[in-house]
């Protein structure tokens, strides 16, 4: 569309203020806001503004009818089926040799919570190297890959904020020893802010505010990026989905994906018994015969205390954000299959893309600008009234100091009521959810090392080392496992098996 095809849609829209300042913008300021504006579907705009903005009289809570808790596979040792488990495991490591696996990391984040200037999968986890969240994961990936005997696929949701931070990062190290050219960074798609009267709002006289669109939007990201047209292409049909601010996750649990395989699963998912009823998770329900997830902030305190008979939660399945996640099923998600292709088709990496400022390193597009619409997805954005950096009529800078308008954003877990044959198993905190929040306190830097360190002090004990441990099972001296080394408890346990000579558990221990 022409620039003043563009600004006239804008104006026919009602949301002509977007460009009040163009005449006042320099060439440069005007490609941008262009480009800002290219960005925007005017149609879903005017949707949400209609369903989510400008009817709050009479916008209903969340629907609480009929849940019940959902049904969860246990583990063994929680009275789950070890047969069960076994065969799962079976069917996830078939596919994992097949080749049909990938991995997918939604990392928009930045570290500011950890008062840190960067993106969050730069900062630095583990307990004596200071190794970062995506050193963790690319370690424990090239381990698997080379257990498995195939190498895996790595998708990375960046952000407008992080995009080319996050690939000079991988650059600058290598990519940690994988195969660059599986290592796949995308971006998130963005969402504009409206007002309340459903105005757009604008960050500055040549500048959208725009917002990323939440992590339900990395299913429309996989979809315009191309990610799933190269999945398909590369026989990938099955996605292990995790938050990038959790060094403890198994990314490629053979035992998860084989539950999934077997039930024919759209979407399945991980849970941890909730620590006590109020932590701030969401719960795993079931309603109207779908697996839900309401959040700890939706659901009343007194359902968040019902207990069983034998004094234990009711709703105490706890969704820890580790999902698996069929391809197909992320495409229909995504609106894909009637979606529109970039009118250019997939640009490869030495293609020229002026809204791009570097290329992907897979050889996909790797922004989302640009893209014309897609065909309305299937997840529902939710409202949240925010202080907004804005501009007055004038331009001047409003910094508000209470909410002044709307940002829209969509949760992954909404995709599970969509999703046939859902499956949700256990996990065990202690092996797969210390994320990373938190500058102090819980969910912090220091507790996650001390629960890697906690693992790693498990794995030498069960392998017979002898381990001076507190009351917590924390080791007296810090620790430190490689994933190459071993990245859960039975590789670990090969591994340690075949050392001439046992090292003994001191402080500084490290194993690679």
């Amino acid at each position: 569309m022409h620039t003043d095809q563009l600004i006239a849609s804008f104006r026919s829209a009602g949301q002509g203020q977007v460009f009040s300042f163009w005449e006042s913008l320099d060439a440069a300021g005007r490609a941008a806001l262009v480009a800002q504006a290219r960005e925007i579907d005017l149609a879903e705009v005017a949707r949400l503004n209609r369903t989510l903005v400008l009817k709050t009289a009479g916008v209903a809570g969340v629907d609480l009818s009929g849940l019940t808790p959902a049904p969860c596979t246990m583990l063994p040792e929680n009275g789950g089926d070890a047969a069960q488990w076994s065969a799962a495991r079976a069917a996830g490591e078939a596919a994992l040799r097949a080749g049909r696996v990938g991995v997918f990391t939604v990392a928009g984040g930045q570290g500011t919570r950890l008062g840190y200037d960067g993106p969050k999968g730069t900062f630095a986890v583990t307990p004596l190297k200071g190794k970062s969240l995506f050193q963790v994961f690319a370690e424990k990936i090239k381990a698997a890959g080379l257990r498995y005997g195939r190498p895996l696929h790595w998708f990375i949701m960046t952000s407008h904020a992080n995009h080319e931070q996050t690939e000079q990062f991988f650059a600058a190290h290598r990519y940690f020893g994988l195969d660059r050219a599986r290592v796949h960074c995308f971006r998130q798609g963005r969402m504009p802010a409206v007002d309340f009267a459903g105005k757009l709002l604008l960050e500055s006289p040549g500048s959208l505010a725009l917002s990323p669109d939440g992590h339900g939007g990395s299913l429309r990201a996989l979809h315009r990026s191309g990610a799933l047209d190269l999945m398909q292409s590369e026989g990938i049909d099955t996605l292990s989905y995790f938050q990038v601010d959790n060094p403890l996750i198994r990314c490629v649990d053979p035992a998860f994906i084989g539950f999934h395989l077997l039930a024919g699963s759209g979407m399945s998912s991980k849970m941890v018994p909730k620590a006590y009823a109020e932590e701030k998770v969401g719960h795993f329900c079931l309603q109207n015969g779908k697996v839900v997830v309401i959040e700890y902030s939706d659901m009343p305190l007194a359902m968040q205390r019902e207990t069983n008979p034998d004094g234990s939660l009711r709703y105490s399945a706890g969704s820890i954000a580790i999902h698996i996640i069929d391809r197909e099923f992320a495409r229909r998600m995504a609106g894909g299959a009637d979606a529109q292709k970039p009118e250019t088709g997939n640009l490869k990496a030495e293609d020229s893309d002026p809204n791009a400022s570097l290329p992907s390193s897979s050889g996909f597009r790797s922004q989302v600008s640009g893209f014309p619409a897609a065909a309305a997805a299937a997840l529902p954005f939710h409202r949240a009234d925010k202080k907004i950096a804005t501009v007055d009529a004038a331009g001047r800078p409003v910094k508000p100091d209470k909410p002044n308008g709307v940002k829209f954003e969509m949760f992954v877990f909404d995709a599970l009521p969509f999703a046939q044959n859902s499956v949700v198993i256990e996990t065990a905190r202690a092996d797969d959810f210390s994320p990373v929040k938190n500058a102090e306190g819980v969910d912090s830097p220091k507790t996650s090392k001390e629960d890697q360190m906690r693992q790693f002090a498990r794995w030498l004990l069960a392998a017979g080392a002898k381990v001076e441990v507190d009351a917590t099972g924390l080791p007296a001296g810090r620790v430190e496992v490689s994933p190459l080394f071993g990245y859960d408890a039975e590789t670990f346990a090969e591994r340690w098996s075949r050392l001439p000579a046992k090292p003994a558990v001191t402080e500084g221990l490290y194993l690679e």
